[in-house]
C-alpha cells in the first residue's frame, strides 16, 4: 500500500481496517513511534498534517551483492 513521509517524523500508511481502507497516521520522536490516529476522510487527516508538506515513500527493489561482482 501507499507510504507518505512528512515534516516532524509523520508518516502516513494506507492500510486494511477491518475490510475498510484507512490512513494510519504515526509520528516519530526519538527512536520511538508513536499512532496519532487512524483516518477514514482527508479531512481528517488534515487534522494531523499539511497535505502539501506530504511526499510519497517510493521502494526501490533492492540488489544482491552479485549485481555488484
Amino acid at each position: 500500500m501507499a507510504v507518505w513521509s512528512g515534516p516532524g517524523g509523520i508518516t502516513v500508511e494506507v492500510i486494511q481496517l477491518d475490510s475498510r481502507a484507512l490512513m494510519k497516521v504515526t509520528q516519530t520522536v526519538n527512536g520511538r513511534k508513536y499512532l496519532l490516529g487512524y483516518c477514514a476522510t482527508i479531512a481528517e487527516l488534515t487534522k494531523h498534517v499539511d497535505l502539501a508538506d506530504l511526499v510519497e515513500v517510493v521502494a526501490f527493489p533492492g540488489r544482491g551483492r552479485e549485481a555488484w561482482a
